[in-house]
């Protein structure tokens, strides 16, 4: 077989593997590859503005279509933008395969100028990462990285591509199977133990799903929702999980944890068996450890065995796929009565409603809600922080509607590019990011990306003046001490505070301004009667997007919540 150069091999490995999108920034060590790129005609390269929302949109992109994302960035600088959007990827297991240039391997380990050691470095946040040392070892190890990214547990792999080995000729075949010694992924479920839990659901008088995003990545809300209706049990979620089951299903109850309705709580609190399916049981949503589902048995169904058990104690743990294994219930399940236990949680609704304090000004239960009527089918994106908390709680979230966040790490900055990675692995379906003034920030230039792309994403900014999560613990907690959240603090605001005829700063940046100076267009809004035609506007625009700048009340908490170290029954109410 005629020998070519690893870059050659490397896209051809893309076109093997149905690469259709390739999210890139290049660079010295990566421009041969970006010239083999140019050659072919397959996989479209999305060029971003920065490295670190270039992971974000490629996350969004494998999150909203189910494939494997694919990033390429160079060495040094490059790769290390790479981590925070790799431990993003890597709490919400997501499929990405980022691939790094590297310096020649004569000059590694050597300071030479744009090296690092970006294996090691990120070698705690990816499910595999492994620098090439051989040009013979390249197909091989292209081919188990896609098959790591996707299979198992999904999560990022990162390639690390020497340019003397990329430019080095060797054989063109790239494999057609993967043998991995000590990766063998579980692909069946254990009917015994399945069978256990399934008699222990029978038992239960209180029983409740807990679903995680697990249910999501495995595209299995179908299947759970059959499973749900055949059984008549109430469903709870994460935040990751909203939308396992429709929002609107009269057995959903909603989110529970820090910022979850109280019904959701009090059910985990009251129920005698807890089913979990695909979730990490984080401190978000247990609270104190030892009261959470403190009268309940626990089954847990997930496909990372070091999952289970690791926070929570269960009595019936399953290895298994979330789809597979909800797939084998519906076989073997049978209705239950469940008419007073959902009577129960039906006066816990009425008790405390998950609803926001009515006002004559415009919150942030307005816009969503406004969403929610306004898009039978959207994808929505959120930032981290109250805006996102907020969307968790009144976003409808359906078949035709998903929901996209970071939700393991949090991370802010997350919603922009998550938004335009989503659009482009879903062109036509409406897509709606809902940012914080904040997070908006850290990757506002990725607008250039969605003008030039003709992105027509609808871009919210709840724009409170400040960083809202953080100055709301400061206003339970800290006695309003509201330390570096007001954004328009600095200079100014501290000679204004110093001299009463000194005018205290506008907020920077005007985002209406900064919109058109992109391309984009800029709608602002400060009352509720303008929130529909808003977005009336924006739906005109079919090649650009729209920024909607939402005016907030700063004083707008997200509630219920959990105080800190408090358990699931000592919530705070809306006060």
């Amino acid at each position: 077989m005629k020998k070519i150069s690893g870059n050659k091999l490397l896209v051809k490995a893309l076109k093997e593997e149905g690469v259709d999108t390739l999210f890139g920034y290049p660079g010295a060590c990566t421009i041969d590859i970006s010239d083999e790129l140019y050659k072919q005609d397959f996989t479209k390269v999305i060029l971003p503005r920065q490295e670190v929302a270039l992971v974000h949109e490629a996350d969004a992109y494998a999150r909203s279509t189910g494939k494997v994302g694919v990033c390429l960035v160079t060495s040094g600088p490059g790769a290390t933008n790479l981590v925070t959007g790799l431990a993003t990827a890597y709490y919400d297991s997501v499929p990405l395969v980022c691939f790094t240039g590297q310096v020649s391997r004569h000059l590694i380990g050597n300071d030479a100028f744009q090296e690092v050691d970006i294996v090691g470095i990120t070698r705690s946040i990816t499910k595999y990462g492994v620098t090439v040392r051989n040009r013979e070892d390249l197909g091989r190890i292209l081919k188990e990285a896609f098959y790591i990214a996707r299979t198992g547990r999904p999560g990022p792999v990162l390639i690390d591509l020497p340019k003397d080995v990329m430019g080095e000729l060797g054989s063109a075949e790239y494999p057609e199977t993967v043998n991995i010694r000590g990766y063998k992924p579980n692909t069946s479920v254990h009917i015994g133990q399945l069978k256990r839990a399934i008699k222990m659901l029978g038992r239960a008088k209180k029983p409740l799903f807990l679903a995680g995003g697990g249910v999501i990545i495995s595209r299995a809300n179908e299947v759970f929702t059959k499973l749900v209706e055949k059984t008549n049990i109430p469903v709870v979620t994460t935040v990751m999980g909203r939308g396992a089951i429709p929002t609107n299903h009269p057995l959903y109850i909603g989110n529970l944890g820090m910022h979850g309705a109280y019904a959701c709580n009090m059910a985990v609190s009251d129920c005698d068996l807890l089913f979990s399916i695909g979730t990490r049981f984080n401190d978000r949503i247990t609270g104190k450890l030892h009261s959470f589902a403190p009268n309940a048995q626990i089954v847990h169904i997930d496909i990372d065995t070091a999952a289970i058990s690791k926070n929570v104690q269960v009595d019936i743990p399953i290895v298994a796929d979330a789809k597979d294994a909800l797939e084998k219930m519906l076989e073997y399940v049978e209705p239950k009565e469940t008419t007073k236990w959902l009577e129960q949680i039906e006066s816990w609704k009425e008790e405390h409603p998950l609803k926001m304090k009515e006002k004559p000004i415009m919150t942030p239960q307005d816009i969503i809600e406004t969403i929610n009527r306004m898009f039978d089918e959207a994808i929505i994106v959120t930032d981290v922080g109250q805006h996102q908390m907020f969307t968790a709680q009144f976003a409808e979230i359906t078949q035709k509607k998903r929901l996209l966040m970071s939700g393991g790490l949090g991370t802010m900055g997350y919603g922009l590019p998550g938004a335009i990675g989503a659009k482009i692995g879903n062109p036509d379906v409406p897509v709606i990011s809902i940012s914080g003034d904040g997070g908006m920030q850290m990757n506002i230039q990725e607008l250039a990306t969605a003008v030039l792309e003709e992105l027509p994403i609808i871009s919210c900014i709840f724009n409170n003046y400040n960083l809202g999560m953080v100055r709301q613990w400061q206003k339970l907690f800290y006695g309003k001490r509201y330390s570096m959240t007001n954004l328009r603090s600095g200079a100014a605001s501290r000679r204004a505070a110093d001299d009463e005829n000194f005018e205290y700063p506008e907020y920077t940046p005007n985002f209406i301004k900064l919109a058109e100076s992109y391309g984009a267009v800029g709608i602002r809004v400060e009352k509720k009667e303008d929130i529909e035609p808003a977005f009336r506007a924006a739906l005109e625009n079919k090649h650009r997007p729209t920024i909607i700048e939402f005016m907030i009340d700063p004083e707008d908490l997200v509630y219920p919540m959990i105080k800190p170290g408090g358990t699931l029954e000592e919530l705070l109410m809306d006060c």
